[in-house]
C-alpha cells in the first residue's frame, strides 16, 4: 500500500465513521476509482485506522469521561448487545462483508429511513412521550445497543445511523442520539480493532507500522473536524441530507455493479 493510498482511505474513515453514511461503503467506492488493491494488509489497515477515530472523540468530549461513574456503565450496558453478536456470528459477519450488493441495499434503505425519520420520530414535546431525552438511562442504553447490533449483522447499515436511530426512537435528541453514538462507538470499534489484529498480526511488517501510524493521525484529524460539524449540523437541520446522500451513494454502487465493474472490499 503507498502512501497516497493509505492517506486517501484515512480521509474517508475519518469522513464517515462517525456520521450515518456507512463508511464501509465509501471505502469500495474510493478503492474502486484509484485502484486500491484487496489484499490482506489493505483490509486490515483499514479497520486499525479507526483507533485515531476513535482518539478524536475523547479529544473533543473529553469532559465527558470524568463526570461519572454512570457514564461508563451506561456504555457496558449499551456494549453488551454487539459483543454476544459479533463473537456469536464473526465467521458469518466476514461473508457479508464480502456482498457488496448487501452494502449498497443497506445503504438504500437506510437511506430511505432516515429520509423521514425526523417526521417519524419529531422532536417537539408531546402529551404521549413528553420532551426529548438529553440523557438515555440504563434500558435506553441497552435498546441503542441492540440497534447498534444492525450495523454488524448487515453491512452498509452504519454503525451510526443504526445507534442513531436506536437514540431517536427513544426520544433521545438529535444532539445526544448523535453524541451517545459516538460514545457507544468507543468499545465496540476498538474491540473490532484489536480483533482484528489479533488475528492478522502475522501480516504487519516493519515498514506496514509508519504507513498504519500516519493513517491513523489523518483519520484523528479528519473525525475530529466531522464530528464538530455534524453535531452542529443536524441539531439545526436533521438527518434528511444524510437521508437522500446514503440513497444516492447505495443506488452508485448498484449500478457500478450492473455496469460490471469490479467492486471488491478492502
Amino acid at each position: 500500500m503507498s502512501y497516497w493510498h493509505a492517506f486517501l482511505l484515512a480521509i474517508v474513515e475519518g469522513l464517515t465513521e462517525f456520521l450515518p453514511v456507512s463508511s464501509t461503503g465509501h471505502m469500495i467506492i474510493a478503492s474502486a476509482l484509484v485502484g486500491i488493491e484487496p489484499t490482506p494488509f489493505t483490509k486490515l489497515y483499514s479497520v486499525v485506522i479507526q483507533l485515531g477515530a476513535i482518539a478524536s472523540v475523547f479529544v473533543v468530549y473529553w469532559r465527558r469521561f470524568f463526570q461519572s461513574v454512570n457514564f461508563y456503565l451506561k456504555l457496558i450496558v449499551g456494549s453488551l448487545p454487539v459483543i454476544v453478536v459479533g463473537l456469536a456470528l464473526d465467521d458469518f459477519i466476514d461473508q457479508l462483508l464480502g456482498s457488496v450488493a448487501v452494502i449498497a441495499t443497506a445503504l438504500l434503505l437506510g437511506g430511505i429511513v432516515l429520509t423521514f425519520i425526523d417526521k417519524w420520530l419529531p422532536q417537539t414535546p408531546s402529551e404521549e412521550g413528553g420532551h426529548p431525552v438529553t440523557t438515555p438511562s440504563y434500558r435506553q442504553s441497552f435498546i441503542i445497543g441492540v440497534f447498534q447490533c444492525l450495523a454488524v449483522l448487515l453491512p452498509g447499515t452504519s454503525r451510526s445511523a443504526a445507534t442513531i436511530i436506536g437514540g431517536l426512537t427513544q426520544r433521545l435528541t438529535r444532539q445526544s442520539a448523535a453524541e451517545f453514538s459516538f460514545f457507544l462507538a468507543l468499545p465496540a470499534m476498538a474491540g473490532a480493532t484489536v480483533l482484528k489484529v489479533y488475528k492478522n498480526f502475522h501480516l504487519i511488517r516493519t515498514e506496514d507500522i509508519k504507513i498504519i501510524l500516519f493513517g491513523n493521525a489523518v483519520a484523528f484529524i479528519v473525525a475530529l473536524l466531522a464530528i464538530r460539524l455534524f453535531v452542529g449540523f443536524v441539531s439545526r437541520y436533521g438527518f434528511r441530507v444524510f437521508g437522500i446522500y446514503r440513497i444516492i451513494v447505495g443506488g452508485i454502487l448498484l449500478l457500478m455493479l450492473a455496469l460490471g465493474i469490479d467492486l471488491r472490499l478492502i
